[in-house]
């Protein structure tokens, strides 16, 4: 028992840093390939990038363990890079607009509702860059000024984890609503139910200090990603539904 929780608690560490690099690579490529971001959601990098760069701040007054400010540090550069590469290769307009951006709009009653300012909705690529600059100073003069406090270090460490457990929601309810699983790789899935196993192994076994942010926000996600494994076994990837409702399919990777 002790050498499976040595190998577990020594892979894991390396399975964490690495991972932004092993779930994202991928899709960068195909983009890059493709030279078309058609059915991937902008909204992918936001999250993580939001999540990523608080992580940063939490760190100086969590001090929680060193692989996983390292593995932050990897996402933000992984998420930039993506985000770099699909405004690059964006769709026409009308196509960006499509259910293939699960955050891009929200529907009541039949309505489509824009978000505020168009917020990350923007067609110039100026604003991406501006909002993550205005968001990282904001956090910067936000630590210097309330750094040392113990109630706003557990706010961050809950705000940064809590941002990035809610990955899955939208495309568990895009896939409930077109009962199909079509554009979502299975590749992608597994990806993230193995990084989940190595992640929950190593917040509750590591001898180091691993604040329970990390592992209630974990345990969350987990759980999302399991019913995303679920749902994929009960409609499979939808290569046997109509072309019409391939279309409203979402693109996650």
């Amino acid at each position: 028992m002790s050498l499976v929780r040595w190998t577990l608690t020594h892979i894991a560490p390396v399975f964490i840093v690495t991972s932004p690099v092993t779930s994202y690579a991928d899709q960068i490529w195909s983009i890059k390939k493709s030279r078309s971001s058609a059915g991937f959601s902008l909204d992918i990098p936001l999250i993580m990038l939001v999540s990523s760069i608080l992580k940063i701040f939490y760190w100086f007054g969590a001090h929680f363990d060193f692989p996983l400010l390292i593995q932050a540090s990897v996402m933000i550069v992984v998420q930039i890079v993506m985000l770099y590469i699909a405004l690059q290769n964006r769709p026409p307009f009308g196509a960006q607009h499509s259910l293939n951006q699960p955050f891009s709009e929200a529907k009541e009653g039949g309505i489509m509702v824009k978000r505020p300012l168009n917020f990350w909705q923007w067609r110039s690529r100026k604003p991406y860059w501006q909002f993550l600059a205005y968001y990282t100073a904001i956090l910067a003069v936000l630590q210097f000024l309330l750094g040392n406090r113990a109630s706003y270090v557990a706010i961050q460490g809950y705000v940064a984890l809590g941002v990035e457990a809610v990955l899955p929601i939208p495309q568990i309810l895009e896939n409930r609503r077109i009962r199909s699983c079509k554009g979502f790789r299975l590749s992608v899935l597994v990806n993230w139910l193995i990084g989940d196993l190595f992640k929950m192994t190593y917040f509750f076994l590591s001898e180091g200090g691993i604040p329970w942010a990390f592992k209630l926000c974990g345990l969350f996600q987990a759980g999302c990603d399991c019913y995303l494994g679920t749902q994929y076994w009960m409609y499979g990837d939808g290569s046997r539904r109509s072309g019409d409702e391939s279309k409203n399919s979402i693109r996650v990777a």
